[in-house]
């Protein structure tokens, strides 16, 4: 996989400092016919620049196999690499007073950075669907509590693309019985037996998580045994549902302390989502400007009544607000919906069902790809919702909130969220409950857009949508 990776690298930097070269000194002929003008020093320039942006990859680890696939970090590496090797070229050209045309670096720095990552792109998308027909992945033997270990191996057993297997766990005492299991993983032996057990299973990797036998002096102990069975060693902290990018590991007196930062509510970063939701919800608007006003015209040919549907949800702060839909169902829907409800197919708060009756042919139609809320986009533009955010709660959800989920009002709702993507209404309330949470916790600008790049996939698959 790394080799594979590295040839794709190769490519590409071949690729971009070839273009940048031909597009630089090509020159147009008085009969019209491109013909190029060759500096044999770029040419040697060149050829230097391949191999040494290619070293600075190798170096910068941008090829380490751990974050390949699974941490969208390694776009950011591959990024952050590429930036600091053009900054040093410029350091060197100066030192050596040598003038490197402007135009040719003006070429290959984009062109490499957009080719370096469709090339990680690429990769990934190969990747998960090798990881679903079990190449590719690490199996896992995981060390502690049973009340952790049945933690751990819940939330491993969430993440979709399957980058970690757990093949067995190892628990103070060992099995209670022949075949004891903690969600359907076999308890192997007790937590000083981990090593062995790893090198007799073939584990590639050993978690450890939470545990009153896990001590520092038994985890070093256990990183030495694992020495020489080949299988890397995995901490996992009691703290979960926290994002990378507020993980920072310092160390203090030779011990390398995690430190959590708080979650960025205001400040900077929330003028910057604020700017980025007004120019994000104009500029939909005035590229959407006729498919709404078609969709308008739609809903009030379907069946009387009005084209929006306006219902009362919670924002931020705790804050009521109006929220606008177009109107999917018939005009006397909230009248029927007692004659149904036992028909009721949701999580058990907002009433869904899959064949609703009260349902127009056309709200079928836009409830399929989510044209409905495409109103939100007022919202958004007023203030009241973002485009990416929690899910919008009903009243008598937040009545019914405990302190946890009450931290979804201290951001705006959202038109779309991590709810969006990951299932809509085929989410159970604590999955929706948890994906809320952990995009309050970790919310960024990255992560918004990365969101909203996954929401148009999502529309298009139609999960969850009814």
């Amino acid at each position: 996989m790394r080799r594979r990776v590295a040839l794709t690298d190769a490519g590409a930097v071949a690729i971009t400092l070839t273009v940048a070269y031909v597009l630089r000194f090509e020159q147009i002929g008085l009969g019209g016919a491109a013909t190029l003008h060759v500096r044999d020093e770029y040419v040697l320039i060149s050829v230097v620049m391949f191999l040494t942006w290619l070293a600075a990859l190798r170096f910068g680890e941008a090829h380490d196999p751990k974050l390949m696939g699974t941490d969208p970090h390694e776009y950011l590496r591959v990024t952050n690499i590429t930036l600091a090797y053009f900054g040093a070229v410029a350091v060197v050209a100066y030192l050596l007073r040598y003038d490197l045309a402007r135009g040719y670096v003006a070429i290959a720095m984009p062109l490499g950075l957009v080719l370096l990552n469709v090339g990680r792109l690429v990769h990934r998308r190969l990747l998960e669907t090798e990881r679903r027909s079990g190449r590719h992945i690490t199996r896992a033997l995981v060390v502690g509590g049973r009340d952790s270990v049945t933690q751990l191996v819940d939330e491993l057993g969430r993440d979709s693309r399957v980058v970690l297997e757990t093949v067995a766990a190892c628990v103070p005492g060992g099995a209670i019985g022949p075949y004891e299991e903690v969600r359907g993983v076999p308890v192997v032996g007790d937590v000083p037996d981990a090593a062995e057990r790893a090198r007799a299973l073939g584990a590639d990797a050993v978690i450890v998580t939470s545990c009153d036998m896990v001590t520092p002096r038994s985890v070093k102990r256990l990183a030495w045994d694992l020495e020489s069975v080949g299988a890397d060693l995995i901490l996992a902290p009691a703290l979960t549902d926290v994002a990378g990018p507020r993980v920072r590991t310092r160390p203090v007196a030779g011990l390398p302390l995690m430190h959590v930062e708080a979650p960025g509510y205001t400040g900077p970063q929330l003028v910057v989502k604020r700017t980025f939701d007004l120019v994000g919800a104009a500029a939909l608007l005035v590229v959407l400007a006729v498919p709404l006003a078609v969709i308008a015209l739609a809903v009030l040919l379907a069946s009387p009544g009005p084209v929006l549907f306006a219902q009362e949800r919670i924002g931020l702060g705790g804050r009521p607000f109006t929220m606008y839909k177009f109107r999917s169902m018939v005009p006397d829907a909230e009248a029927r919906l007692e004659s149904i409800r036992i028909l009721d197919e949701g999580n058990g708060l907002l009433f869904k069902m899959k064949e609703d009756p009260r349902v127009t042919r056309v709200g079928r139609f836009l409830r399929r790809y989510s044209l409905d809320e495409l109103p939100q986009l007022f919202n958004v533009l007023t203030g009241s919702m973002s485009l990416v955010g929690p899910r919008p709660q009903l009243p008598r959800e937040v009545a019914m909130h405990d302190g946890e989920i009450g931290r979804r009002l201290l951001v705006r709702p959202g038109l779309t969220g991590l709810w969006q993507v990951k299932g809509r209404s085929d989410l159970s309330l604590e999955e929706s409950k948890r994906l809320d949470l952990y995009y309050v916790e970790n919310w960024s600008p990255l992560v918004d857009i990365s969101i909203l790049l996954k929401t148009f996939r999502a529309v298009v698959s139609r999960r969850g949508a009814y």
